[in-house]
């Protein structure tokens, strides 16, 4: 499978993903996780972590991409707690189910029930006629991000390629 390989970001595309694979370590490629987020606020978030989507070729229409999360987090926020946050959404131009995965070292306001900052953001857009994969996969994030040595591990990865190698021991 070509975006596991290690390869230039701009090589590795969304589009070579089997079709209905909902496990984690496969929604997210290696292009697609950022260390050390720059933004400072939830829209900053959603602009780069969908760049990162955008340059992997997991999504064509970015302004499209955007337009979805910001509805779903109009609906309500989605940080979840314990330092995570899940903003997600679907749109009928996302052609799969693509996910990033972004480390805010200084946390970003996602309206946590626990009032935490969250410092891991995982993004997950779907296509909208198909509700099943997407509902499956934000299960699936929700059952991993409930161990507090797996975020530690998370927090502390040094690479892409380590976080994708930790959510694979995981699941």
């Amino acid at each position: 499978m070509r975006w596991f390989k290690k390869s230039p970001p701009a090589a590795e595309s969304e589009t070579d993903k089997p079709e209905g694979d909902t496990r984690v370590s496969a929604i997210l490629a290696p292009g697609a996780i950022k260390l050390s987020l720059e933004a400072r606020d939830k829209e900053e978030v959603f602009e780069e972590m969908i760049d990162l989507l955008v340059n992997t070729g997991g999504i064509k229409d970015r302004d499209a991409a955007l337009d979805a999360l910001r509805k779903r987090e109009a609906l309500g926020a989605t940080g979840i707690g314990n330092g995570v946050a899940l903003p997600h959404g679907k749109h009928p131009t996302i052609p799969r189910l693509v996910g990033a995965l972004g480390v805010a070292r200084n946390g970003i306001d996602f309206g946590s029930p626990d009032g935490k900052p969250a410092d891991i953001v995982i993004i997950l857009l779907a296509r909208t006629d198909n509700p099943g994969p997407h509902i499956q996969a934000l299960a699936e994030i929700a059952q991993l991000v409930q161990s507090p040595t797996f975020l530690a591990r998370v927090r502390e990865a040094k690479t892409p390629q380590e976080v994708i190698e930790l959510i694979r021991a995981e699941e």
